[in-house]
């Protein structure tokens, strides 16, 4: 009796705030949206925890190809190698701290070592490289980790088009020579090269807190 005595009386002076005026629809509705207990089930966050990845990491994907066909036309080819040592992971920082998240991108050839995969993420890249060798789908993933708190969102890379051979693609075919001078100086464990159109180049891995999907919801 108290409880719904004390939402009268708080719907009461709402009414009489203003000196009478009438309280318009919309605070009605804020004060019952408030009220309101959402629940969500474990389905609801995976699912929109695989939409958000997909969404952060195609968001990432277009901001470094964006910046690099930038820096290849100012520069070239070897001055856009030199931007993406200084800018690439500068990048997906800047993408991840605007969503909250951590975004990635990791390869057991990797070209930086700052790009070699964790122990989380080494055998999904490991699962990935096999179905693609085998001609299975490789779909994006899901993972629970720390007891369900963190998410880890992965998905293939696949090399798109000519324009990335120039610097992953076969020295003299498609990489120049002054261009794979630029990668021995930068990348002296360059392991990125001798690639070809729709081969898997690595994978995407982002992680969110749990409670950051919640709040999408």
């Amino acid at each position: 009796m108290k409880k719904v005595l004390s939402f009268v009386l708080g719907l009461g002076l709402l009414v009489s705030c203003g000196r009478g005026e009438r309280v318009s629809k919309d605070v009605f509705e804020e004060v019952n949206k408030n009220m309101e207990v959402k629940r969500l089930t474990e389905v609801e966050i995976l699912e929109e925890a695989m939409i958000w990845g997909d969404s952060i990491t195609q968001e990432a994907q277009q901001n470094l190809i964006t910046k690099l066909q930038n820096a290849i036309a100012e520069k070239g080819i070897p001055g856009a190698v030199e931007y993406c040592k200084v800018n690439a992971l500068p990048i997906l920082e800047e993408v991840g701290k605007k969503h909250g998240v951590t975004v990635k991108r990791v390869s057991n050839r990797f070209r930086n070592p700052a790009d070699q995969p964790d122990s989380d993420e080494a055998p999904i890249l490991e699962a990935y490289e096999y179905n693609a060798e085998n001609g299975l789908s490789i779909d994006p993933n899901l993972q629970k980790l720390e007891n369900g708190e963190v998410l880890l969102y992965t998905k293939a890379i696949i090399i798109p088009g000519g324009l990335c051979l120039n610097c992953h693609g076969d020295p003299g075919k498609d990489i120049s020579a002054e261009t794979l001078q630029t990668l021995e100086s930068l990348y002296p464990q360059d392991q990125a090269k001798g690639h070809k159109v729709g081969d898997l180049r690595g994978m995407w891995a982002v992680r969110f807190p749990k409670r950051e999907v919640v709040k999408r919801l």
